[in-house]
Order: C-alpha cells, then structure tokens, then sequence
C-alpha cells in the first residue's frame, strides 16, 4: 500500500497516515492526494512510492535526455490534456512519462494518436508540464513550423501595401489557410510562453513579433514587410474591427481555447508612419492568482493584509504603475472576502476575469456607464463588499469614500508610487482630509519582480557597487542566487513573477496625522517607525530569502 510505502522510507508517521486516512473516509479522494494537501510529502515522494507500489520506473526529467523525435508521434493537445511526455520509440512501443500511469483513458488516447503500443514511465506534474513547455513550446521549434508557413505565404502574396487593398482582397488574404495557421502559431506561442501581450509592429522593412513575458519584451520573429496586411487584417477580423480602415485606433476582442484553457485576448490597433501596430494583451482565467497566500507576501504583510481585509467598512487601496499585479490583488482580495453571507459587487473597466457570486458590471462611458454613476447603482443593490476598478476622479473618489462610511467595504486602485502618496492623491482628487481619515482602512503599494528559475539556480556574489546602491554592508556576508540560465527559463535565468509590497496600515495617529495636513515624509516615517516595511525593504527581503535578485527589485523600483 503506498501509506506504507511512505512509512517505510520514513516520510509519514503512522499518525499522519491514521489522519489522511480518516479524511479519506470522508472525501473518498486518493489518499497520495490527500497527503499532498495536508503538507505531509511532495509531489516527487508520491511518485517515487507510487513508482516502487506499481513497479514502474521513476524518471527524473531534468537530468533526463529526451529523444526529439518522438515528439511527432504524440500532439501537444494529448500531453497537455493528459500530462504526459513522450520519452523514446524503440520496436514500436512508445515509453511516455506520466503523473497517472494508472488513467487507462490517457493510456489509450495516447496508443490512438501515436498508432504505437505504450509503455508508462512516472515523473511528478511539474518536471513532465516544464517538459512539454520546454519541447513543444519551444521557439526553435515554432520558428522552424513558422518558416514553411512563410515560404508558402512569400509564393503567394503580392508584395502590395494594406492601405491600398480593397477590403474584399484583404479579406480574402487574410482568410487564406497559411495566414490563419501563421496567426494561429503566433497565438499558440504566446499561449504556451505565458505571455501578457503580444506585439505586432510594423517596421520600414520588416514586421517585429513581440512578447512580453514576465514584463520583458522578447523579439520572437520577424516576418517580412509584405506578409503585414495579411496578418494584421486577420487579426483585425478574428477582433471583429473593421479591416478597411486604417486612419484611425481601433479596440476589439476575441476569445481562443488551447490546451483546455480560455483565454480572452483584448486587442489595440494604432496607426504609424509603416502602417498598424497591433497589442493583444492575453488574458487567461485559469492562470490568475486567487489566494492572496499566493501573491509573495511575507509573514508579517500577509497578516497585515488579513487585518486590513478582515474590516467591516472602511477603504482599501491597492497603488502602483500600470502592469504592477494590482488588479490580481484586488481580485485575491475579493475572493478572500467571497462567501455566501455576502453581496459582492464590482464595476470595472474591463471586467478581466469572472468570479463566481460576485456580481461584476462593464464601465461604458458612451452609454453613460461611468465609475461614478456605477458606483451610485451599486449602492442601490444592497451590497456589502464593493470593488471599483479604478478611481480616477474626484467624483468617484468621493462617492466611494461615502460609500465607505456607510457600512460598506470599499476595494479600488490608484496609481501612486507609494502607499502614503495615495492618501495624498485622494486629498489632490478633492477628498476632505477628515472624510479620508474616517474612511480609509489600510493602502497597498505593490511591484512585480520576477522570481529566479528553480532549474538553474545558483549562488553568486554581486558587486560591491549594487549592495551600496541598497544601502547594504558590502562587507557582510550575504548568500545571494541567481538563475544561470537554461531552457525552461529560455535564457533569462528567471520563471514566472511575484509581488513585493508597502502595507500602510491607517491607524488612529495616522488618521490624526491626514486630518492635520502632515507632509507625506512626515507620515511615511511614522509608519516606517511603527513597522511598515517599505518596497525597497520587501524587496531586498526576498533576496535574501533566494526568491529574486538584486537587479530585478532595482528594475522595478527607484532606488534613493
């Protein structure tokens, strides 16, 4: 039994098994999965034990070499649907790696799309999903697919100007079955690079394709200037603009599954001197943080933001640029409040992700759809948590504080570089400091730094001149990581993003200190005195603690 297993190789106690045990009795979910959840072993223990239980043999992934030609015999939709990664061919039978060796189902959709006998390998969820990103993802690999496409497209097309096409010929072109594939790949790419936006940009002689992944821009590929008004016209059609203009902005959206993931993509045409620049900005429901446990708060901020969240009224402002993680937070936040006890509303401009029982309303401003005149409905539909988007004039920001002092709790964003410049921006927007300081609860400031790829993570030691830059002993000893750089992280020695954060806490000698006009300096050190660590300090926390680097929090935050 794999309880046993565990036992035996000392990574549970029977207790711990007794406990698991019991809650599956209740649950009837498996017990390595329960395991799982209660902290008890990691996801390489279960497939070690579950490896010697069935008698199948455990790979270790990242120090195993892939045979790539045995990628053509599985579709990446079977190896994402499936979690599976196909290993090596020999006399017919195809070895996959698998999370579940034992989904008959899986077993058999992978024998019906190979046409090969399949022998079952195990590895844990993450090493086999990095796999497939590494390989079926894998630029190289798209950029060789993208270049048939594009010799079949230069055979083609004309080399003619998209201003001087009539519709029905751009239409025409952009419907043609290579186009739509090319179009396809590039969405695909982005999809499985997890990318925020992808850029199309026009040049004199070339068109740029760009992603930004982790809140870099990376240059995927260049296709040649005559192959721009076939793909731009086809993405303008995909966002139901209008191809036959080209004077003029345009928004759209479209919305694409891949992977059995949606996601909506928010599109923006702008005219330029070498024709239409294209910004999709993707947004996936399934990849959107939802506990605020996940977000990158530290110990003492996580509980800080319970604190603030646990309010029965008041206003909560979460503060940063454009491209900061605030609206993940907002809706962590919203999700953290959710139950059935409570009417949560929101007005947004746009509604990014829907949440369930939470009632969430579009800004329209050419339908006289505003924040502020939301906001006022809202007020009548009884709610007792209220979210607005973005507080962006004086009008709004009082109502919302109104609302505040009326027994509501009040969510929103505001775009300062600290959390004591907020209250000072409200006071600018036309806010009494009293109403401010009865109203405001607690302000969130917040960066997203990217974190250092587990992959190729090693210790290194930075110079002298970046300690001193954050106010750092140089001649102190300090572990510091990096990422080295490896393919799953394509080079950059980082994967994925997290937040860093400045919790201001409004409490009664802040709320004095706002109501007697005190300069920002005077109140942020107040605050820091009384506890608040500020972004440049959660930042070099979380080097300390091997999560980002040096350089990453200098990138995202000034640094005095």
């Amino acid at each position: 039994m794999i309880g046993e297993i565990l036992i035996g190789k000392n990574i549970i106690s029977p207790d711990q098994l007794h406990q698991a045990l019991e809650e599956q009795k209740i649950t009837q979910n498996e017990l390595g999965q329960i395991l799982l959840k209660l902290d008890y072993i990691t996801e390489q223990d279960l497939a070690v034990a579950l490896s010697e239980q069935l008698e199948i043999p455990f790979i270790a992934l990242e120090d195993y070499e892939i045979d790539e030609d045995s990628l053509k015999f599985l579709p990446v939709e079977i190896a994402q649907q499936f979690s599976v990664m196909p290993l090596f061919t020999i006399d017919g039978v195809l070895t996959v790696v698998m999370a579940n060796p034992l989904n008959i189902t899986a077993i058999d959709a992978i024998r019906s799309a190979s046409g090969k006998q399949v022998e079952p390998a195990i590895s844990t969820p993450k090493e086999i999903q990095i796999a497939i990103e590494q390989f079926y993802g894998s630029t190289a690999q798209i950029t060789s697919s993208m270049d048939e496409v594009l010799q079949t497209l230069e055979a083609e097309s004309a080399d003619v100007e998209e201003e001087s096409q009539p519709e029905e010929d751009l239409r025409q072109l952009a419907e043609d079955q290579p186009v739509v594939k090319l179009v396809n790949m590039i969405l695909a790419q982005a999809i499985r690079d997890h990318a925020s936006d992808i850029h199309i940009e026009p040049e004199e002689d070339i068109v740029r394709v760009r992603f930004r992944i982790d809140g870099i821009l990376h240059e995927i590929f260049t296709p040649p200037k005559h192959l721009q008004a076939a793909i731009i016209s086809r993405l303008k059609i995909l966002a139901e603009m209008d191809i036959a203009e080209h004077r003029i902005p345009q928004d759209g959206r479209f919305r694409i599954r891949l992977d059995n993931r949606e996601i909506d993509l928010r599109v923006s045409t702008l005219p330029t001197a070498y024709g239409e620049n294209v910004v999709m900005r993707l947004l996936d429901k399934s990849s959107i943080l939802m506990n605020i446990k996940d977000l990158g708060f530290t110990n003492e901020n996580y509980a800080t933001m319970e604190e603030i969240l646990s309010s029965s009224y008041g206003i909560i402002l979460v503060t940063g640029p454009t491209g900061s993680g605030k609206t993940t937070t907002l809706y962590s936040g919203l999700n953290y409040l959710n139950s059935i006890e409570k009417n949560i509303i929101t007005v947004e401009d746009p509604i990014e992700y829907r949440l369930k029982m939470i009632r969430q309303s579009q800004v329209n401003p050419k339908a006289g759809m505003t924040f502020a005149s939301g906001l006022r409905s809202i007020l009548r539909q009884d709610p007792d948590i209220i979210m607005v988007g973005e507080i962006r004039d004086s009008e709004t920001a009082n109502i919302a504080l109104q609302a505040a002092l009326t027994g509501h709790l009040v969510l929103s964003t505001l775009h300062t570089n600290d959390a004591v410049g907020a209250l000072s921006r409200m006071q600018e927007m036309g806010v009494e400091p009293f109403l401010l300081a009865s109203a405001a609860v607690g302000v969130i400031a917040q960066r997203l730094v990217r974190k250092i790829c587990d992959r190729c993570k090693e210790k290194y030691k930075p110079g002298r001149h970046l300690l001193q830059r954050l106010g750092m002993n140089p001649d102190k000893v300090y572990t510091f990581y990096r990422g080295k750089g490896c393919v799953a992280c394509k080079e950059t020695g980082y994967r994925g993003r997290q937040g860093i954060y400045e919790i201001l806490k409004v409490d009664d000698k802040i709320k004095e200190m706002v109501i007697a006009n005190f300069s920002e300096d005077k109140i942020k050190a107040f605050a820091i005195k009384n506890g608040m660590r500020i972004l440049k300090h959660d930042g070099i926390l979380n080097v300390l603690q091997g999560k980002t680097t040096i350089e990453e929090v200098m990138r995202v935050i000034n640094i005095d």
